[in-house]
């Protein structure tokens, strides 16, 4: 059992740099970032409200009280970022990288959090 949590709590932790990191730097305005933006056709103007609104649900993640709700809507924010990656029809595959965090977001949840497991069950064969 303290495997599971102490998984969980490092994919938790290694998914939460990574959002704040992003939150930051659409804060910072990182001219990688506003180029990435206008990219896939949104204006320079939204950088610090999408950073903003980054920042706040990764500490509703981060808060045990709130942690689903901040799983939920992270899952939006991310589903969102892979369908503009999508739509703008970006080289390569750099929408698996939203939806490969997503899935992190909520295994580090399954992993430290009891009540998600019994929601979630995994079944044996």
């Amino acid at each position: 059992m303290k495997a599971k949590l102490w998984t969980g709590r490092i994919i938790t932790a290694l998914t939460v740099l990574f959002l704040i990191f992003d939150g930051v730097t659409k804060l910072l305005q990182v001219s990688q970032v506003k180029e990435g933006m206008a990219t896939l056709g949104y204006p320079a103007s939204l950088t610090v409200p999408i950073g903003i609104l980054v920042l706040l649900c990764t500490a509703l993640y981060v808060l045990p009280a709130t942690s689903v709700l901040g799983a939920v809507l992270l899952t939006g924010f991310l589903g969102g970022a892979t369908a503009s990656m999508v739509r703008a029809d970006a080289p390569g595959h750099p929408y698996l990288f939203p939806v490969v965090f997503g899935g992190f977001v909520w295994l580090g949840l399954y992993l430290r959090d009891p009540r998600i497991r019994e929601f979630l069950p995994m079944r044996k064969r």
